[in-house]
């Protein structure tokens, strides 16, 4: 569907030259929109795909990570590209971006502002040596560091955690893990398939401290070593905090947006409580209509799909996003795809193959439908595995144990 010239708002301004809103504005201009289109990012880079960052980029395998979009085609789609650029405010009775001292006027506003890295709030967290991943710049600070016989601690064993020791490890740096939790990705896919995910670690030299906090950093202005409780120190020569991400939503809640569930509220249209506002990506806490509660994703392909999608109700369409989250990881010889929502701490696990030789599909089921599937070095049934999560229908194990 194209818009009208005459029905499209005459200024458009994207906060957050992320996936989310690079895809968004890059969509606009495909929908025929013709009006001002302004990209705002507090980074220097254009926009890009983060996965890269803690697969091929750490690894060693490219330099760069996939960008939305080259400088010529924002160029040549006359979009205003504001990079290295601090959106400071947001006036919803002026209905403007206050950006670097610079006042953007908009009709229709999106906000994609994405997450930053948790810290953590224990002694020696100012300390040099502790690194975070996110940026394409800390990929490539955390690669240099990643060296033959290097000790690498890793705070945190999710999916950042878990493909940054990966990548070192195949560097040739000794890998220490560290997490609170029993195994690693416990709060996504569960005791069990975490179990196989912490052998598939130790199997390629990872020395896996779970079920352990972290204390605190020493060191003399650089990390040296990391104190777990109630255990000797764990000597560093740099440390990746991995534990988690927090969406910027900070310029939202000073706007007076309405909030949920840790990010900006926003309906099944990705629209705020502000009619001229929407929001798309890690920040959107999302009315999703095909789950009972809000769904707020931090993953690749719910920022794209979100940007590309958002692009057409900013014109007027008043479309609902329904797309299911999915997201996928390389670790080693091992390579996944996640479909769905699952809550394995409740929902029930059929697993069908092996997980001992880590080949293997698991299905997280509620209610007698699949909840969340996963497969693991198994590629043949992605699209079954889809259609099973997004139809609901109810199913037997012994389907589900064949041959899809």
């Amino acid at each position: 569907m194209t818009q009208s010239p005459t029905s499209q708002p005459s200024r458009i301004v994207i906060i957050g030259a992320s996936l989310a809103g690079g895809s968004a504005a890059i969509a606009l201009r495909d929908l025929g929109y013709q009006g001002e289109l302004t990209l705002i990012g507090e980074e220097s880079q254009l926009p890009y795909e983060r996965p890269p960052l803690s697969k091929a980029v750490l690894i060693g395998n490219t330099d760069e990570p996939d960008w939305v979009a080259d400088e010529a085609a924002y160029q040549d789609k006359d979009i205003s590209l504001k990079l290295g650029t601090t959106a400071t405010r947001i006036d919803r009775a002026r209905k403007l971006v206050v950006a670097s001292r610079t006042e953007y006027p908009y009709d229709k506003l999106l906000i994609a502002t994405g997450s930053g890295s948790r810290r953590l709030d224990l002694p020696g967290n100012d300390l040099d040596g502790l690194l975070t991943l996110r940026t394409l710049e800390e990929s490539l600070a955390l690669r240099e560091r990643f060296t033959e016989g290097a000790k690498i601690v890793i705070v945190g064993a999710g999916w950042i955690g878990c493909e940054a020791a990966s990548a070192a490890r195949q560097r040739g740096a000794n890998v220490t893990m560290i997490a609170p939790a029993s195994q690693p990705l416990l709060h996504v896919v569960g005791e069990q398939i975490g179990a196989s995910f912490a052998a598939l670690h130790r199997d390629h030299g990872v020395d896996l401290r779970l079920g352990i906090g972290v204390t605190g950093f020493a060191g003399d202005g650089t990390v040296s070593s990391v104190h777990i409780k109630g255990h000797a120190s764990v000597p560093a020569d740099i440390v990746l905090v991995a534990v988690g991400a927090a969406p910027n939503i900070a310029l939202a809640d000073v706007a007076g947006l309405e909030l949920a569930d840790g990010g900006i509220a926003v309906d099944p249209t990705l629209r705020s409580s502000d009619p001229d506002i929407y929001a798309a990506g890690d920040v959107a806490a999302h009315d999703h209509p095909k789950y009972p509660h809000r769904v707020r994703v931090e993953h690749w392909a719910n920022a794209k799909d979100q940007g590309n999608h958002v692009a057409r109700n900013l014109l007027g369409a008043e479309e609902p996003y329904v797309l299911r989250p999915f997201f996928f990881s390389d670790q080693y010889d091992l390579g996944c795809e996640y479909r769905g929502f699952a809550d394995p701490a409740k929902d029930r696990l059929v697993v069908r193959g092996d997980l001992n030789s880590r080949e293997f599909t698991a299905f997280w089921m509620r209610d007698g439908a699949v909840a969340a599937a996963m497969n693991v070095n198994q590629w043949d049934d992605g699209d079954a595995l889809q259609d099973l999560v997004d139809t609901g229908r109810r199913v037997h194990d012994q389907e589900l144990l064949a041959s899809l």
